[in-house]
């Protein structure tokens, strides 16, 4: 995995609010999206203190911020389900896009977006994905439940960012398939369709990531 480390240039940017010991799991999948996108930051969650440099991020001039939540948990003024664009939006007023992404379990990620009053005033970007989790990691009751990675995969698209987009599925689809071959002590299918994907994409990316694939 470390020998791929893709890197695509994008004008939006990921948030990452990590939930304690998140950091610490194998399955995580939010280094993944480090890993892609350069302007990625992570913090960190706790109830009672909040990060200087997290408040800092989130009223720089430079950044749009998203909070990446159900909208439904929501009020109804805060929803939004597109993202602002150069095309959706004059030069003057489109600022970069900051997915703010909740890296936890369900009731974490609930606890974060109901107990973190910095980010009240920020819109809600309510998802609305044609197509169920393929995260195969961890197991969720609900087909609606996507792991970071993927979440991260559906803000880029919806910001018209479609290479960092299909790196962020390849990517995860290699990784996925390591850590289970990993885990089940089998060799790594090189050949197999995860990497034949991740071949596939990596023709798309910079230079620098595509000698390394």
């Amino acid at each position: 995995m470390c020998a791929l480390h893709p890197s695509v240039p994008t004008r939006a940017g990921v948030c990452l609010l990590m939930a304690a010991v998140e950091p610490l799991k194998p399955s995580n999948t939010g280094w993944l999206v480090a890993d892609v996108v350069a302007d990625t930051f992570a913090f960190g969650w706790t109830r009672t203190e909040t990060d200087p440099a997290l408040l800092a991020l989130l009223s720089d001039a430079q950044w749009q911020p998203y909070v990446v939540f159900p909208g439904e948990y929501a009020s109804p003024g805060r929803v939004v389900h597109i993202v602002q664009t150069p095309g959706t939006a004059s030069a003057e007023t489109c600022k970069r896009p900051l997915f703010i992404l909740l890296d936890g379990t369900w009731a974490e990620a609930r606890k974060m977006f109901g107990r973190s009053p910095y980010l009240d005033h920020l819109p809600v970007l309510s998802l609305q994905p044609d197509q169920v989790s393929q995260y195969k990691l961890r197991r969720s009751r609900r087909d609606d439940h996507f792991c970071t990675s993927e979440v991260a995969a559906l803000c880029f698209k919806l910001a018209g960012e479609h290479l960092a987009e299909q790196t962020l599925v390849a990517y995860l689809d290699v990784f996925t398939h390591h850590y289970l071959q990993a885990r089940n002590q089998l060799p790594i299918a090189w050949q197999g369709p995860a990497h034949q994907r991740w071949r596939e994409v990596s023709v798309l990316l910079p230079r620098r990531a595509a000698a390394q694939a």
